[in-house]
């Protein structure tokens, strides 16, 4: 073991954390000279399926308190995976997706609501840029299964058309 100071800076270390907590990033890495600092979170998300209920409209980029996922029907059984439905519209990136495209706008789509291919259904924020996610296929908006203004990971299903 080494005796006397390491070469570890502790604060440093903390202060990497505290722009963790204060941000959306879940890892920073940084390297000066032999020293090298990963410091990271593990993000889990919880999604749950509940049936539609009327909810006041909020801010787009205020942290939301509604339930990660809204869905159209019912709630659906217990092994109804939504990756592995057809109408599925899939994250294309990491980032963080909002409904509105401003924070005093109205949602691009609302559950119910019919869409054509092409046709705008979220953002995505990805390194300050803003990402339109357009709909694959026409359809109606049968499910939306992410928070907004939460992250989202590449992949992961942000809605069902139908």
């Amino acid at each position: 073991m080494l005796k006397g100071k390491s070469p570890i800076d502790t604060a440093m270390i903390r202060e990497l954390a505290q722009v963790l907590a204060d941000t959306d990033l879940t890892e920073i890495e940084i390297e000066h000279e032999a020293l090298k600092i990963r410091v990271a979170r593990q993000v889990t998300v919880h999604a749950t399926v509940a049936a539609p209920v009327p909810v006041a409209a909020a801010p787009a980029y205020a942290p939301a308190a509604a339930p990660a996922a809204i869905a159209a029907a019912p709630a659906a059984a217990a092994g109804d995976d939504p990756r592995k439905h057809p109408g599925v519209v899939p994250s294309p990136m990491v980032g963080t997706a909002y409904r509105r495209p401003s924070p005093d706008a109205k949602p691009l789509v609302e559950l119910g609501q019919s869409v054509k291919e092409g046709d705008r259904l979220c953002l995505i924020e990805a390194m300050k840029t803003f990402n339109d996610i357009v709909a694959p296929r026409s359809g109606t908006v049968t499910r939306i299964l992410f928070e907004d203004g939460r992250p989202v990971e590449y992949g992961e299903p942000l809605m069902i058309i139908e």
